[in-house]
C-alpha cells in the first residue's frame, strides 16, 4: 500500500506544535489543487492520505462525480477507502492535495478548524510554482480560505461556489462546500457543486 506519510515532519512534532504528517501530493499534470486547513487527529484516520476520515464524504463525492458511484473509492467491509485506486485516479485526472498550514496547535481535542492555531502557514506560491498546469486552488472551509487570502493578497474571499482571482497569477481560488457531514447541504447538492467545479477546471480547453 502506498504511503504519503512525511516521516521527517512526524519526527519534528512537539507538544507545542504539530507538524504536517503528509507530504504534498503534487502530480505534474495537476490542474486543480485542494488546500484544506490541516489533517484531523491521527485517531480519526482510516488511510494515509488526504481526507482520511471515513465519515468525511470527499471521496464519496468524487466517486459520484467521476464514476456515478459514491462507493467507488470505499472499502465498506474494512471501513476505509481504496488508497491505491484514489492515487491512480488523482494522478490520471490531475488533482493535487496539501493544506494551508505546515504546523498548528490544537487548542481543543477535536477536529474543528476554529480550534486550530496556525503556527507555520504553507508557502502557497511555492506549491503553485511546482504545478505548471495549475488552473485553480480549491478550498472547502473558511479557515483555509482566509489563510490563503491573507497570504496571497486576495481582498475579498470567494463565497461558496464562486472564484476569486489570485494577484499576479492566472490561477483562481475557488470555494467549494465542505465535504464534512456537519456542513448543512445535501449530498446530491455537494456532488453537483463539485461536478461543476471539475467540469470548469479539468477540461482540456480551460475556462
Amino acid at each position: 500500500m502506498t504511503s504519503w506519510l512525511n516521516q521527517k515532519n512526524i519526527q519534528r512534532s512537539t507538544e507545542e506544535a504539530e507538524y504536517h504528517p503528509l507530504l504534498p501530493f503534487l502530480p505534474q499534470n495537476a490542474r486543480v489543487l485542494f488546500l484544506g486547513s490541516f489533517p484531523p487527529q491521527r485517531k480519526r484516520w482510516c488511510m494515509d492520505f488526504y481526507y482520511p476520515n471515513f465519515i468525511n464524504d470527499h471521496w464519496r463525492i468524487q466517486g459520484q462525480v467521476f464514476y456515478d458511484d459514491a462507493l467507488h473509492f470505499v472499502d465498506a467491509a474494512h471501513k476505509t477507502f481504496r488508497l491505491d485506486t484514489i492515487v491512480e485516479h488523482c494522478l490520471r485526472t490531475g488533482i493535487a492535495f496539501y493544506d494551508t498550514s505546515t504546523a498548528v496547535r490544537r487548542l481543543q481535542d477535536n477536529a474543528s478548524d476554529k480550534f486550530l492555531e496556525v503556527v507555520e502557514p504553507t508557502d502557497v506560491r511555492t506549491l503553485m510554482s511546482r504545478l505548471p498546469q495549475l488552473r485553480a486552488i480549491a478550498t472547502t472551509g473558511e479557515k483555509a480560505t482566509l489563510t490563503i487570502c491573507r497570504q496571497l493578497g486576495i481582498d475579498q474571499p470567494p463565497k461558496v461556489n464562486t472564484a476569486a482571482s489570485i494577484p499576479d497569477s492566472t490561477v483562481q481560488l475557488y470555494r467549494l462546500p465542505s465535504s464534512s457531514r456537519a456542513y448543512p447541504l445535501a449530498f446530491d447538492k455537494k456532488v453537483a457543486a463539485y461536478g461543476r467545479f471539475f467540469d470548469i477546471y479539468l477540461c482540456e480547453d480551460g475556462i
